[in-house]
């Protein structure tokens, strides 16, 4: 099976649109990017919308799937849900499957209309950490920091994950945020969660996306050339920090073996590489633990602008979640941007390997909470 739609919905500051209008939007884009009529689609993925989520979001967009998917476990969901899809659609028990998010989670506090939620954790094994006041930001710089002491990662090499995607947004006018940035700038900035300052963490913006998956047969009828799904995984690994075995491993460690294993394919092959980047940690853990370097060596690995369109191992070459767009829960964009990348559409940001062709291998890792799930997908040209 193969993705052969992929599309953004408005992005960044978008007002005026409400969550399920960014829901059709990226799906209209999604479906007129591969050629194929809504007619074929029977098979629909989304989740966080709506009191009856997937039902709700199919409603509004006039589909009737056989096939559903709801599965909600953070930032990881949409390539968990790509994995799940993709088996489907190799079972027989769907024909084509579409991907869809949507939120306005930016334009949402703007306008006052959600606030802070004191009863979140107040029951299950999240009630004995919110008293101490464990936020979520507050865990991801525990892990952080917890690396800095096992290997010596330094606040610049962190800080260097930031200025990268920043250089990688420049290039992309879909980007929230352009301007360069210098490490001097990620570390001057407010502190937020120690060792975090504001640029070490994601933005928030609006914004949708859609991927539509399809079985072979349907492949010669679309638009554009497909991209394969070689190979997924999916681990969860803990709900409470006093249940994770060690701080510096995340479950890509899990995820990312199985993929790789079932794409039959090894991590320096990988051309392109699409990151969870809701801190600028998860980017540096997750390369360690998708086996782009040694465990310990991730900070060593993202100097030198090895992160950049044109470095070694192009890391969230739209500008990822820290300078993109990250309007919730961001996995489905990684997909969209790997996609791109594979087919030669990123414009100025777009890969080339050495002799100038264009990327066969790109690999898209998504984190959910804080460092509780993973699900990675490897992605093939031809």
């Amino acid at each position: 099976m193969a993705v052969v739609g992929v599309s953004l919905s408005d992005c960044g500051r978008v007002d005026e649109a409400t969550p399920y209008a960014l829901h059709a939007q990226a799906a209209r884009r999604a479906l007129a990017d591969s050629g194929l009529g809504r007619e074929v689609v029977d098979g629909l993925a989304s989740t966080g919308l709506g009191t009856l989520a997937p039902i709700e979001v199919a409603e509004y967009l006039g589909l009737r799937p056989t096939w559903v998917d709801s599965t909600s476990v953070g930032g990881s969901t949409w390539e968990v849900m790509a994995a799940h899809a993709a088996d489907a659609i190799a079972a027989g028990h769907a024909n084509a499957v579409l991907l869809v998010y949507g939120s306005t989670a930016r334009a949402d506090i703007k306008a006052g209309r959600r606030t802070g939620n004191l009863s979140f954790g107040a029951r299950g094994p999240l009630q004995f950490e919110v008293p101490y006041g464990h936020t979520l930001i507050a865990k991801y710089a525990m892990a952080a920091r917890r690396h800095m002491i096992e290997y010596g990662t330094t606040i610049e090499q962190l800080a260097s994950v930031a200025v990268q995607a920043r250089a990688n947004a420049a290039l992309n006018p879909e980007a929230m945020f352009r301007d360069p940035i210098t490490i001097e700038d990620v570390l001057s900035g407010p502190m937020i969660a120690d060792p975090f300052t504001k640029l070490h963490c994601c933005i928030r913006s609006d914004g949708g996306a859609a991927v539509l998956l399809a079985a072979e047969e349907y492949i010669r009828d679309c638009r554009t050339p497909p991209v394969w799904i070689l190979g997924t995984g999916e681990y969860v690994s803990h709900t409470t920090m006093s249940e994770w075995p060690d701080f510096t491993v995340s479950p890509a460690a899990v995820s990312g073996r199985l993929a790789f294993e079932r794409a039959g394919v090894r991590p320096e092959e990988v051309d392109v590489a699409q990151l969870y980047d809701a801190f600028t940690y998860m980017t540096l853990v997750t390369l360690e633990d998708l086996g782009f370097c040694e465990k310990g060596e991730g900070g060593a690995f993202v100097e030198k602008g090895r992160l950049l369109v044109g470095g070694d191992l192009p890391v969230n070459t739209d500008g990822g979640g820290l300078s993109a767009q990250h309007p919730g829960m961001r996995g489905l964009f990684l997909l969209v941007e790997a996609v791109r990348q594979l087919r030669g559409e990123a414009g100025a940001r777009q890969v080339r390997r050495r002799g100038g062709e264009l990327p066969q291998l790109a690999v898209a890792s998504g984190t959910g909470g804080w460092f509780c799930s993973s699900g990675t997908v490897v992605l093939g040209r031809g």
